[in-house]
């Protein structure tokens, strides 16, 4: 633990002061860290999408709501939660699998990651239902705002 040395300017006595924003600086430094590598693995897998292809859909905005989505139903409180940034970097993994080296050993190491091979399972399932519900609020949004042009 680094400690701060201050000197009071009018009594002239040192304080002492423990640099809790050094560690959660350092905390927030991870946590986004996380959430990027997540945010950049869900865009890769966007941009293979055919649906996005065939509806014309921006990628960027896409990944948005699908790690938003898929965030709410992450283990963990809150996004700087230790917990959460791990399932970030559990996620990320899971959507990774196909660049590793080794899939099998990847795999059973999600599957350990993940709790039991029905943690990865849930995990997959809810990347799946946030990216088919960001989709199809896309695609609605777009067909709404092209009958309102016809008017």
């Amino acid at each position: 633990m680094i400690t701060l040395v201050t000197t009071n300017t009018t009594t002239g006595k040192s304080l002492m002061k423990k640099p809790i924003f050094i560690c959660i600086s350092a905390l927030l430094l991870t946590a986004c860290t996380d959430k990027q590598q997540y945010e950049q693995a869900v865009l890769e897998q966007i941009k293979q999408e055919q649906d996005v292809k065939d509806y014309k859909i921006e990628p960027e905005k896409l990944t948005v709501c699908v790690v938003g989505l898929s965030s709410e139903n992450m283990p963990g409180l809150f996004p700087l939660d230790p917990i959460r940034m791990t399932a970030y970097r559990n996620y990320t993994k899971m959507l990774t699998l196909n660049k590793s080296t080794d899939q099998k050993k990847t795999l059973e190491e999600l599957r350990t990651d993940f709790g039991t091979p029905k943690g990865l399972v849930e995990a997959r399932a809810n990347y799946t239902e946030s990216l088919m519900e960001c989709i199809a609020s896309h695609i609605a949004r777009s067909e709404d705002a092209a009958k309102a042009e016809k008017k």
